[in-house]
């Protein structure tokens, strides 16, 4: 895949700027709140609430995230370089936010909702003891993203914008997506996008088919999204499918890795085979990993073994991103 050359970003990235509140806990915890185990609870400032309530005598960390910050942040620790777009409140928690993204070496200019009557968003990510994690997230001041956040200049410095599938969820949000594909589109910029979830797939599955055949280049998703978007139960024939109406599609498969289906091939790449402690943010390193790949030079395979490698090492820790500079295993796992 071709790409812009000598544009000064790697990636525009839109998404929910979500403060990720992490803790252990157990099965009857998730039922005791009457939780979906293993997927994203959409819940009220109230429910919010009465979770940390109940996770007052647990140790909690706290991270800058949402699905689309997480990728970016493994595209800067690659040794990418991008723009992060999202919404926080002029609060302690968008004060973190902030700081901690900038740190990461992602540019994020956004200014706070400084009028919304919502505080920053948050996720209550429990994860436990089997690996699966269940997001409590209360979407907050994120939902203020607007069309007017999206910038043509930064667009047009970036070799590709990618958007998370949450967004399409609120009215706002979903405008300033569109407003960002439209822009790539006009300035030549690629098209990535991620599923995000099943249950946001079955919800909008028109309204995504739409979307990939009218803007997309890129398409991640995993398995599980691919076979609702597709209506196909077998994996390779939903892969095939989506791959008529976008160039280059990655769909990960846990721990056997991913298809990358290209020009109407498929191809395995293999995973790394890891005891997994929390599989939270595993889907968002690889996109973060992949679109490194791309937009450096490496083909669809390697770029999506970068993407195998940094999922890997993210269900090994607690928490949905790694930490600390991974060029130096660039050359070690492409090699």
């Amino acid at each position: 895949m071709e790409f812009e050359k000598d544009r000064k970003y790697d990636v525009y990235g839109v998404g929910n700027a979500i403060v990720d509140i992490l803790a252990f806990t157990d099965d009857a915890f998730i039922q005791k709140l009457d939780l979906s185990k293993g997927s994203m609870n959409l819940v009220d400032a109230d429910r919010q609430r009465l979770i940390l309530d109940g996770l007052e005598d647990i140790e909690l960390k706290m991270k800058s995230g949402g699905s689309g910050a997480n990728s970016m942040v493994g595209i800067a620790q690659s040794g990418g370089t991008g723009i992060f777009v999202g919404k926080v409140a002029d609060d302690i928690h968008g004060d973190f936010y902030v700081e901690d993204m900038r740190e990461t070496g992602i540019v994020f200019d956004i200014p706070p909702a400084v009028d919304s009557h919502s505080p920053t968003a948050t996720s209550v990510i429990l994860t436990t003891s089997d690996a699966e994690r269940t997001m409590c997230t209360h979407l907050g001041a994120s939902i203020d993203l607007s069309k007017t956040d999206i910038e043509e200049t930064a667009i047009r410095e970036s070799k590709v914008v990618y958007v998370e599938g949450y967004l399409w969820m609120g009215p706002g949000t979903k405008e300033a997506c569109v407003r960002a594909l439209e822009i790539a589109k006009q300035v030549g910029t690629k098209v990535s996008f991620t599923f995000s979830d099943s249950f946001v797939v079955e919800g909008l599955a028109d309204e995504f088919k739409a979307l990939v055949s009218d803007y997309c280049d890129i398409v991640f998703c995993n398995a599980d999204e691919a076979r609702a978007f597709s209506g196909e139960t077998d994996l390779d024939a939903a892969g095939l499918s989506i791959g008529e109406s976008v160039e280059l599609v990655f769909i990960t498969d846990g721990s056997a890795g991913c298809l990358v289906i290209e020009e109407g091939k498929i191809e395995r790449v293999e995973g790394f085979k890891v005891d997994a402690l929390d599989t939270v943010g595993a889907g968002d390193a690889f996109a973060g990993g992949a679109l490194f790949g791309l937009t450096h030079g490496y083909s669809s395979q390697q770029a999506a073994r970068w993407g195998n490698y940094l999922a890997s090492e993210v269900v090994k820790i607690h928490g949905p991103r790694l930490s600390g500079d991974l060029r130096p295993q660039l050359e070690k796992i492409l090699s």
